[in-house]
């Protein structure tokens, strides 16, 4: 009886070692998992928090809507994750269509096409063909959207 109860005590440990050594490491993975998400997070927060766009005018000419925006946070925001929504139609631009320029020194006709970033206290400007249009939004990838009514030039 002594050897037997000391064995089967012995393979009952060894059992739990086993059973201990894949639970913990399981157990790990699940929490830094969480634990990142929970930074991303906090860090996308930021990241809207840092971004502050401000509609600046839409005015259409009969054939042509332009509508401005201007970045007004501390974050730089990417021009190609930047969306044009006129009157609740996604409108899809192309980088002639899109224009960004520094309204202290800059003429919009002199702007750049070409740039992806559109820098704190920039303009961003929208030339697209449109049709009547009576409101215009721009949307970040933050998520940030403002909105405005479409005027005649």
């Amino acid at each position: 009886m002594g050897v037997s109860v000391s064995a089967s005590t012995a393979i009952i440990v060894a059992g739990l070692f086993v059973a201990f050594g894949t639970l913990y490491p399981v157990a790990s993975n699940g929490f830094d998992r969480v634990s990142d998400a929970g930074s991303e997070v906090n860090e996308r927060a930021l990241e809207r928090e840092n971004t502050d766009v401000e509609f600046v005018n839409a005015t259409y000419d009969g054939s042509t809507l332009n509508v401005t925006v201007e970045n007004g946070g501390a974050r730089t925001v990417s021009v190609p994750r930047t969306s044009l929504v006129v009157d609740n139609e996604y409108v899809t631009t192309s980088d002639e269509e899109t224009i960004v320029y520094d309204p202290e020194t800059t003429d919009p006709a002199n702007g750049s096409t070409s740039t992806e970033l559109w820098l704190p206290e920039e303009r961003l400007r929208f030339s697209v063909p449109a049709d009547d249009p009576e409101t215009a939004l721009v949307a970040t990838e933050e998520g940030l959207q403002v909105r405005g009514t479409v005027v005649a030039a």
